[in-house]
């Protein structure tokens, strides 16, 4: 690797949640971030199925700070309201639109993407169930993105969160059932490490279809700073490099031990990277 394959470091407001929005942006440009991903925390941004706050704030910030914004993150998981496999009519419809108006949010801000996952079934329904409501959701999504210029970036999640896509080969299932050129794969290292896969894993599985990566550490849990796991940086980097990875490393590292003091957790994750970048140009 030479310094001409520099990495886009971006940096997430979800371990800012007891700060403000824009402590937040000054925080990320002062320690030297390249961009920002956008959670939609309802004490930062409103978002739900009916209404969002107005994108004109997060756009002059972005302005501000010279960090635009790489994706937007909408709230997804248990026991969050939206579910990209939502079950029942109303939630469905719910869903979609939250969905829908996270696109919209996205196009509105230039940040071209939307991280999103498969959602999760109920324990007490088959699997296949699940799966097919997710297929059906994503793929009306998917075209809803192509219709405003986004491209959704598709993450594993770990077993705990849900019981659909765990792995690179689910994530390899699901984007051949949805069929849609507008849904990619997002490569998050904390579902991918719990996966017992690598890097190299989902570069070989995927390629160029890898637009986003979340780029955190691990050791009994995931989502932490570097150097507070046990995983290869280094390594990591050479894969992506090796592969023509262009997109950005977000350092989601919303583990709670950082919500006190964030920014310290920003700024150990990029030492970490300066320091392995440095050592790839000696």
């Amino acid at each position: 690797m030479t310094s001409h394959q520099r990495f886009r470091a971006a940096a997430t407001n979800c371990a800012y949640r007891f700060y403000s929005l824009e402590y937040f942006f000054s925080s990320s440009q002062r320690e030297g971030f390249d961009a920002v991903e956008l959670w939609c925390g309802p004490m930062h941004f409103f978002m739900d199925y009916a209404a969002n706050d107005s994108v004109s704030h997060i756009a002059a910030l972005s302005k501000k700070s010279g960090l635009p914004i790489c994706a937007i993150c909408p709230e997804q998981n248990n026991p969050k309201p939206s579910n990209v496999a939502a079950r029942g009519d109303d939630a469905i419809r719910r869903s979609r639109q939250y969905f829908k108006r996270a696109i919209d949010v996205a196009a509105d801000l230039g940040a071209g993407m939307v991280s999103i996952t498969s959602g999760w079934g109920f324990l007490d329904e088959s699997r296949e169930t699940a799966w097919d409501r997710s297929v059906r959701m994503l793929s009306t999504l998917g075209s809803y993105a192509g219709e405003r210029g986004v491209t959704l970036a598709l993450e594993a999640l770990q077993p705990e969160e849900s019981n659909l896509c765990n792995c690179a080969r689910d994530l390899r299932t699901m984007l051949e059932d949805v069929g849609s050129a507008h849904l990619k794969v997002l490569l998050d290292t904390g579902a991918m490490w719990r996966a017992g896969e690598s890097v190299q894993d989902y570069m070989d599985a995927f390629g160029k279809d890898v637009v986003h990566c979340h780029f955190t550490d691990a050791r009994e849990t995931s989502h932490l700073a570097w150097g507070d796991g046990v995983r290869d940086m280094r390594g990591d980097l050479l894969a992506l490099a090796e592969a023509g990875y262009s997109g950005c490393l977000t350092f989601e590292s919303v583990d709670p031990r950082y919500f006190v003091d964030p920014a310290a957790a920003d700024r150990q994750s990029l030492a970490a990277l300066k320091r392995n970048l440095e050592e790839f140009d000696t």
